[in-house]
């Protein structure tokens, strides 16, 4: 998509939320290559965004809560500080993606694929992320108030210091993953595998 559609796209999505869907138009990008693109900042609140190409993106500070990214590829994109919350990531690609600080709280992240994704004081409270792959990844200080991790591949995860009060691990790998100063007070670890996991 070419800078002055995706530029119109963004106007008329910003009406749609400024009218409560009276005026304009909500912003659908389903399938787009944005790949690349400089995105930092922009407004895609409840935006459609399903297979979209997101990869090497700039979506820092951007708002994204309540889009749909279902099957979005967002490998290697940035988005730091970015806005999630209530989003719709399941079955995305975030491998490598920088996501320190993100909200995602209540985003829904189930089968998602994270693998050596960066979520060091990222907020996934009350986050679904039921069987995601979030092998290496580095949650030091990421605050996991109340997932759902189950079945969750923790693979070597960094979970340093992490908050995973109430958290639901049933089944998840946590084989060799690092857990020194995390809190796992009331978190539910029937099934857990933590071999070679660092206490």
């Amino acid at each position: 998509m070419d800078k002055d559609k995706l530029k119109e796209v963004s106007k008329q999505h910003k009406l749609w939320l400024e009218t409560d869907g009276k005026e304009g138009q909500r912003a659908d990008l389903s399938g787009v290559d944005l790949s690349g693109v400089d995105l930092s900042g922009v407004d895609l609140r409840g935006a459609n965004l399903s297979y979209a190409n997101l990869s090497g993106a700039n979506l820092s500070g951007a708002n994204l809560s309540g889009a749909n990214l279902r099957y979005a590829n967002l490998e290697d994109a940035y988005l730091r500080g970015a806005n999630l919350s209530s989003a719709n990531l399941s079955d995305a690609n975030l491998e490598d993606a920088y996501l320190r600080g993100a909200n995602l709280s209540d985003a829904n992240l189930e089968d998602a694929y994270l693998i050596n994704a960066y979520l060091k004081d990222a907020n996934l409270s009350d986050a679904n992320l039921k069987d995601a792959n979030l092998s290496d990844a580095n949650l030091k200080d990421a605050h996991l108030k109340d997932a759902n991790l189950e079945y969750a591949h923790l693979f070597g995860a960094n979970l340093k210091g992490a908050n995973l009060d109430y958290a639901n691990l049933e089944y998840a790998n946590l084989f060799g993953a690092n857990l020194k100063d995390a809190n796992l007070r009331n978190a539910d670890l029937r099934g857990a595998d933590f071999r070679g996991a660092n206490f």
